[in-house]
């Protein structure tokens, strides 16, 4: 095959070298024309290793953007018009889009063809069907150079009335420094936390330092979720003015903001002592709010063991290897506290023991059942309920080849009863 193939690359160099220019010429136009991928790579590859002018290499750049548009566009119009496509199709899109994105960011294309492309974009920025969105986003900023371009690009946000491309075109207003416009958009919608931090940070950036901390401390009344970045942008200025009582209030506000055992440890470390004196009450009625997970975890730093046990034996054993294995590393700290407990829960892991399975769950029902024999033989000290449950178990699964496989595999002596 190597040889043949060889011979036909050999007789193809022939004919290329006996061929007159325009002939050639004619080919690769011939060809160009007829597939966008080949007219892209033949202005990739002539521009490379050919001695031109930086006008035509920045033209060919422009045309090699637009043949890779007209290379995605069949596929992109199929997702907008159907909300998304095969996982091939939309990767290959994506791909193809960064593609773009990434050459118009190199600056080496000229505004003409920056101007086509994004006014190409646009009416699926519009649609917002195609599943692309953020690619697509991108790459309209990307074919945006200068302020004149970018106000163009804010404009036609604008236009669409969307509450994302609003929120988009308001960035963009005021990264030019129309502050007027990012104003006007920016005070039609407050409504949560990062709305009035957004608007904060513009008054802190423009020297209103003033107007900027009563901005804050009126979205801490009025704002309604997202409120992380605004009480933190409150609590540096109370830090920056000495303010302790304030900054502790608002370092309470964040940890118990879907508390956890981190932000439960970090807002502990920050107090002082009579100042977790104060607050611990306040925050253990918070933990109410919280998953049993991280309930546990916080009595099992506080040494409430009974708190941890009653909370575990109200949780599910995890079903699946994905599942989070915290509840299991949490039981082992208190099998020898709590054997009986601890027992029941790791019974309550092996669900039915008398139906026909897939091989990986009678796999994970054999670590469980590890469990349960380390508890009782190990822990309990009462290796007769162990064989006692173990003949049961294995009797009832004589003809599950594959459950025997896996219990021998993973319980001691199970093959021994």
């Amino acid at each position: 095959m190597a040889k043949s193939k060889t011979k036909k690359d050999t007789a193809l160099a022939e004919l290329i070298a006996a061929a007159p220019t325009k002939a050639l010429s004619d080919l690769i136009l011939n060809l160009a024309g007829k597939d966008p991928e080949i007219r892209r790579e033949c202005f990739d590859y002539l521009k490379e290793n050919t001695a031109v002018s930086k006008m035509l290499k920045r033209q060919s750049e422009g045309e090699a953007i637009m043949s890779i548009w007209a290379e995605l566009l069949p596929d992109l119009e199929d997702l907008d018009a159907h909300g998304g496509g095969p996982y091939g199709v939309e990767d290959r899109v994506w791909e193809l889009l960064y593609e773009i994105t990434k050459r118009l960011t190199s600056k080496k294309v000229d505004e003409t063809y920056r101007r086509e492309i994004l006014d190409s974009v646009l009416p699926f920025i519009k649609s917002g069907n195609s599943g692309a969105g953020d690619a697509l986003d991108e790459l309209a900023y990307a074919a945006c150079h200068s302020a004149t371009e970018l106000r163009y690009l804010a404009e036609s946000l604008e236009a669409m009335h969307d509450e994302w491309q609003l929120r988009n075109a308001r960035n963009i207003y005021r990264q030019i420094g129309d502050h007027a416009k990012y104003l006007e958009l920016r005070l039609k919608y407050m409504e949560v936390g990062t709305d009035y931090h957004d608007l904060a940070e513009f008054y802190w950036e423009t020297k209103e330092k003033e107007k900027a901390v009563q901005i804050a401390q009126k979205g801490l009344g009025k704002a309604t979720g997202r409120m992380v970045e605004l009480r933190a942008f409150v609590a540096e200025r109370a830090k920056e003015s000495g303010d302790r009582t304030t900054w502790i209030e608002l370092q309470f506000d964040q940890a118990t903001d879907c508390l956890s055992f981190d932000k439960y440890k970090k807002f502990k470390k920050a107090c002082k002592a009579e100042e977790w004196k104060a607050y611990e009450p306040r925050l253990l009625k918070k933990m109410k709010d919280t998953g049993k997970t991280e309930q546990m975890k916080i009595h099992m730093d506080r040494k409430e063991y009974d708190s941890v046990v009653n909370l575990l034996s109200k949780c599910g054993y995890p079903q699946y290897n994905w599942d989070s294995n915290t509840n299991v590393r949490i039981a082992e700290k208190l099998e020898k506290r709590y054997p009986e407990k601890v027992l029941k829960w790791y019974l309550s892991g092996l669900g039915s023991l008398s139906s026909n399975q897939k091989r990986e769950e009678y796999a994970r029902k054999a670590e469980v059942m590890a469990k349960v024999r380390y508890m009782l033989v190990d822990v309990m000290n009462d290796e007769s309920r162990w064989k006692k449950l173990a003949v049961k178990v294995k009797n009832d699964n004589l003809r599950r080849p594959a459950f025997q496989q896996e219990f021998a595999h993973t319980v001691p002596g199970w093959k021994a009863i």
